[in-house]
């Protein structure tokens, strides 16, 4: 692997939030060069309000335009609730993002989870990857879904998408999407994309902050241990960036650098 994951590190969020805005532009003008459309996987958490923090303002110039109706919007992990339930990501999403963007503005193409599999998780899992299979071509011809761009969050023990510290499902290796019957956190039945897919995206981008976060970042950055966020920035290596506030990362020992594209 060549060089190791960023770590941009902010005063506030405010300023994090800008630069993340820099940033989800060039990857969205990349993706557009690359296919036409702009393909990226979203989490859940803290992370949709922070994202339309800096996805909502007003663009500073022509180059700082979010191009919505190039975008295709999937989901890195969901629960098996549905889509108006309080713990269901697409609602989160929906209502932190998508129901505040401008009147007029072209709508990207969002795709939830389908419903009507809520009861068997893998089921549900089954039909979300044929989603990603009509998307991505068919399965045949493509190994792995290629996301321009995956935007995740780091919960407390390490975890992110629906990936936990030491569970199973950090070893699959052939399923695009998988279920999880036994999260460790609340509600217990989700889907997920897989570490390997996680993986292979063009660009990952972590949002993380609060002091809350402290201890697991320096245990992230500082010794790995295998959790699910040091396995993505180990396979990630320079793809993989973190935007984080100054409070998230107090202690850590591991180098920032200013934020640059």
């Amino acid at each position: 692997m060549g060089q190791q994951a960023n770590l941009y590190s902010f005063p506030a969020v405010d300023a994090l939030a800008t630069a993340l805005r820099t940033y989800v532009i060039h990857c969205q003008t990349a993706g557009i060069a690359r296919h036409g459309v702009f393909k990226v996987a979203v989490s859940g958490g803290s992370l949709p309000k922070t994202l339309a923090q800096a996805l909502l303002s007003p663009p500073a110039s022509d180059a700082d335009v979010v191009h919505w109706g190039k975008w295709e919007i999937f989901f890195a992990d969901e629960r098996a609730v549905p889509l108006d339930h309080a713990d269901s990501n697409y609602a989160l999403l929906k209502a932190e993002l998508l129901d505040k963007l401008p009147g007029g503005t072209a709508q990207p193409a969002v795709h939830p989870i389908d419903v009507e599999a809520l009861d068997e998780t893998q089921e549900l899992a089954d039909r979300y990857e044929r989603t990603l299979v009509q998307s991505f071509a068919s399965r045949d011809s493509v190994r792995l879904p290629i996301f321009d761009l995956l935007l995740l969050g780091c919960g407390p023990d390490g975890h992110t998408c629906s990936l936990f510290p030491g569970h199973e499902l950090l070893r699959e290796t052939d399923a695009w999407v998988a279920p999880i019957e036994d999260s460790p956190k609340p509600p217990p039945r989700r889907v997920t994309l897989t570490l390997p897919v996680v993986t292979h995206a063009v660009k990952v981008a972590f949002v993380a902050t609060g002091g809350g976060k402290k201890e697991v970042m320096k245990e992230i950055f500082e010794e790995g241990n295998g959790l699910p966020c040091a396995l993505v920035n180990e396979g990630c290596g320079d793809r993989c960036s973190w935007f984080v506030d100054n409070a998230a990362v107090e202690g850590v020992t591991y180098p920032r650098r200013p934020f640059s594209l």
